[in-house]
Formats: C-alpha cells, sequence, structure tokens
C-alpha cells in the first residue's frame, strides 16, 4: 500500500506544479475588466462576406487541384510505390535465398543419413549399391 500513497502524493504534487505554473495562466482566457464592444469582438470572429467566398472559391472540395500539386502527388506516390516494390524484392530474395539453404541443408543431411545405413548393413558379400536420388 506504500507505493499507493507515493503514486498519490506524486500525482498531487504535480497537479499543485501545474496548477501554480504560468502555462496554465497564459493558456486560460483572459477576463478583461472592460469587455470590448460587440462589433470589434465580431470584427476579429468573422471576415467579410467576401473574403468568405472567395476563400471558398479559391479551393472548394469541388475545384481542380493546380497541375503542379498533381505532379508533386504523382511523384510521392511514384516514390511510394518503388520503394515498396523494392522492400518486397528484396524480402523476396531474402525468403528464396533462407528456402535454398534450408533444402541443401535437408538434402545433405538425408544424405548423410542414408550413406550411414548403407554402411550399416553392409555386410561386406555383395559390391556397394550407391542410390543417386
Amino acid at each position: 500500500m506504500s507505493w499507493v500513497r507515493v503514486l498519490i502524493l506524486s500525482l498531487l504534487f504535480i497537479l499543485l506544479i501545474i496548477a501554480s505554473s504560468s502555462v496554465v495562466k497564459s493558456a486560460a482566457v483572459r477576463d478583461d475588466p472592460k469587455p470590448p464592444n460587440a462589433q470589434e469582438a465580431a470584427r476579429h470572429v468573422f471576415m467579410a462576406e467576401s473574403d468568405a467566398s472567395n476563400f471558398f472559391k479559391r479551393r472548394s472540395r469541388r475545384s481542380p487541384k493546380y497541375y503542379a500539386e498533381l505532379q508533386a502527388e504523382q511523384r510521392m506516390k511514384r516514390a511510394a510505390s518503388e520503394r515498396r516494390r523494392e522492400y518486397n524484392e528484396e524480402q523476396r530474395n531474402e525468403h528464396e535465398n533462407y528456402v535454398e539453404e534450408d533444402r541443401d541443408e535437408i538434402n545433405e543431411r538425408t544424405r548423410e543419413r542414408s550413406e550411414q545405413l548403407r554402411e550399416f548393413h553392409y555386410d561386406g558379400l555383395f559390391p556397394r549399391y550407391y542410390w543417386y536420388h
């Protein structure tokens, strides 16, 4: 239970530090003693109708992209697909090398085991017969 108390005390201490720091005070909305008039506040929040319509006309959802933007996106897509292709090719080559080495090792073990069996069962009466697979 002592580690729970230590954890709670450390969290309370951190909360106290955060609450008393100046960062939190600067992030809060200032409460001015004299609020600005409504038109001044609206001017800061809202923009003129012509500016808003120009903003949405310039780049709306259905507006075509600029040619330079299309070219940049295509270059990025081509580069990403090239990196993906190279990575997949590298992974495939590594897997093929692993499979080939594993197959060679298995074949070598099988050949050695069959040779040992032939040596064990050879009685010396007949000429040796080598099996090749």
